[in-house]
């Protein structure tokens, strides 16, 4: 769980992911040479903050977003939302600008948001959930579960994956955009017919702590039922815990995929949390060991 614990501190507010994807690249240049195959890499401006791994002759890709939600100055102590942080008064925030590191607590509600730094903030500087990282025999609790752990399952997928796309994309919590251009790329490079979406959905009536990774059959959109249906069957022979979900709302990386000019097909697999978009975000272990499994058990048979 270090390396897990280590991306959960790292700052990575929608839009200024460089940060991260610099601690992922180093990650990934100094473990490459010990995975099953040695993958392609591909990173730099050209794909603004994103990474993707190649490994051998893909079919599906993997993919994994590494933004967060938070906040941006405005003026006046005014804060606005990045993506869809929960509002909670007296929530403890953390960033830097010009003059050096700021610590402040969130004041307001949803129709007005601001911080009690004692000093004026630059327009436009971040600020993120102070972190505060809990782990016991049954639940990781951290603020960025969504999607550190998606993050940190497609890191673990990539020390055994013979072939197959592990991507990680940005901007999604806050509109998505990055994937238009992924995609293109992965279609003129080598070309794929699935996509799996590595990340967190929710705690419903439906869906529930310890009873394994969810594998989404709708949220707000809609993936081809005889794709979803050919993953329910792999899951099933795996003996892996799994449930199924099925929402109106919500949404993914996925979106994209689908809208996109390919015929990929694709679906979300992800464990469920409570707390969503707070710092107290909650996740059951047997859930995300089922996650930690599923993947590379679906990657081989796809």
């Amino acid at each position: 769980m270090k390396f897990l614990f280590e991306i959960l501190n790292e700052f990575s507010v929608s839009g200024d992911e460089s940060k991260t994807s610099e601690f992922l690249l180093q990650y990934i240049d100094q473990r490459k040479n010990f995975w099953n195959v040695l993958p392609e890499v591909y990173s730099g401006e050209d794909f603004h903050d994103c990474i993707l791994l190649k490994f051998g002759s893909p079919r599906t890709a993997v993919f994994a977003h590494i933004d967060t939600v938070g906040f941006m100055s405005r003026y006046n102590n005014q804060l606005v939302s990045v993506g869809g942080p929960e509002i909670i008064e007296g929530t403890k925030l953390v960033g830097r600008d010009s003059l050096g590191e700021i610590n402040c607590k969130l004041k307001g509600d949803e129709n007005e948001i601001s911080h009690d730094f004692p000093r004026g903030i630059d327009p436009g500087t971040r600020l993120s959930f102070a972190q505060n990282i809990r782990i016991d025999d049954e639940f990781i609790q951290a603020a960025y579960l969504d999607n550190r752990l998606g993050v940190y399952t497609a890191l673990k997928l990539c020390e055994t994956i013979t072939d197959g796309w592990v991507v990680f994309s940005t901007y999604e919590e806050h509109g998505g955009g990055s994937m238009p251009f992924l995609l293109r790329f992965i279609q003129e490079t080598s070309p794929i017919k699935h996509a799996l979406i590595a990340d967190i959905t929710w705690i419903t009536e439906g869906v529930q702590f310890h009873n394994g990774v969810v594998i989404s059959i709708r949220d707000k959109f809609i993936p081809r039922k005889k794709f979803v249906d050919r993953i329910i069957e792999l899951a099933s022979e795996s003996g892996i815990p799994y449930q199924l979900e099925v929402e109106e709302y919500g949404g993914s990386d996925g979106r994209e995929v689908q809208f996109s000019p390919y015929a990929i097909d694709w679906c979300f697999i992800g464990a469920a949390e409570e707390n969503v978009h707070t710092p107290d975000e909650k996740v059951s272990l047997v859930d995300f060991n089922a996650m930690l499994s599923l993947y590379p058990y679906l990657v081989e048979r796809l």
